[in-house]
């Protein structure tokens, strides 16, 4: 039986819209209006963040609010590290998605012999750089920070010295970079991209499933074949944002919401199922929005029934 240690990382620095510092809030309320003792047997380790920046002046670079995300980044990577130093199992609950790079980050930490195999379960690639990103949204970028990538090759933006070495800090925050490989990243329900990312994913052939060849083929056969693609794989780290989800029948309750993506119990069986190989070693959920959630609470409550079947699948596993 794996012992869980819950991280709590309620940042929305990487975010363009304003609201995912609330998810895990969110889900606590989720928790409790469905008589859960979920968080009351599970404690967190809190990571400090720095969101009262977005009080001031907004930033208008093209990696808005990266100095002060390095520092948040940082912390997480620490207890990342220690997590896993402690030999448990960090189950990581956040705000937006930009932090998934400081989670694995805190992972190569931990294990920078190990390698590191990533499940993306997404609507979003996150492979911007500053160098490419048509927002500036940090959070559009963390695969591009774990893979050490600039995406020169794509350029549009004009980015400023400082940010230049923000964004070379950003990439080491494990000490070494690439964090991964992309031979080891495999991309589930990616659907919403951008010509620069669509460059990357095909120049490095990433491994992609989207939401309907996973249907065709079936879940069990999907997670089969991505078994066997990271089976050189030391350690595997899953990251479910819940846009993966299809906005449209769940709910809008996340930053950037896409149609035509998984059920509720499409992803309940992707998460649990991936969760049955011994080498899956964190789970991160993330990009819960319940300020933009037009069903009052739905989103966090989909997520939390998601986060509660998917811890009995560890603490069995």
């Amino acid at each position: 039986m794996k012992k869980i240690q819950l991280v709590e990382i309620a940042s929305e620095l990487g975010a363009g819209t304003r609201g995912s510092s609330l998810g895990i809030a969110a889900l606590k309320i989720a928790s409790m209006n469905s008589d859960s003792d979920y968080f009351a047997r599970h404690t967190s380790i809190v990571v400090p963040t720095e969101n009262q920046v977005l009080f001031g002046k907004k930033d208008q670079s093209f990696a808005k609010n990266i100095s002060t995300n390095i520092k948040v980044m940082r912390g997480l990577c620490a207890s990342l590290k220690q997590v896993l130093n402690d030999k448990s199992f960090p189950l990581v609950l956040a705000g937006d998605h930009s932090t998934a790079a400081a989670t694995i980050a805190g992972i190569k930490s931990a294990h920078p012999d190990k390698r590191l195999g990533v499940i993306w379960i997404d609507a979003h690639a996150d492979l911007h750089t500053p160098y490419t990103s048509p927002s500036g949204n940090v959070h559009g970028m963390p695969l591009a920070m774990a893979l050490g990538e600039d995406n020169l090759e794509k350029k549009r933006n004009e980015v400023s010295e400082e940010i230049k070495q923000h964004w070379s800090d950003i990439k080491m925050l494990a000490g070494i970079s690439p964090n991964i490989d992309s031979r080891d990243l495999v991309f589930m329900g990616v659907r919403d991209t951008e010509e620069e990312e669509d460059y990357l994913i095909a120049k490095n052939n990433i491994k992609t499933y989207s939401v309907s060849e996973i249907r065709v083929a079936g879940i069990e056969s999907t997670i089969a074949d991505t078994n066997d693609y990271l089976k050189d794989c030391d350690l595997i780290y899953i990251s479910f944002d819940v846009d993966s989800m299809d906005g449209d029948y769940v709910s809008h309750g996340t930053g950037t919401p896409v149609s035509i993506g998984f059920s509720e119990e499409e992803a309940t069986q992707l998460v649990t199922q991936l969760l049955k190989n011994d080498k899956v070693c964190c789970l991160e959920i993330t990009e819960v929005n319940p300020t933009l959630d037009e069903k009052c609470n739905l989103m966090a409550e989909t997520a939390f029934r998601i986060l509660e079947k998917a811890t009995k699948t560890i603490e069995g596993a």
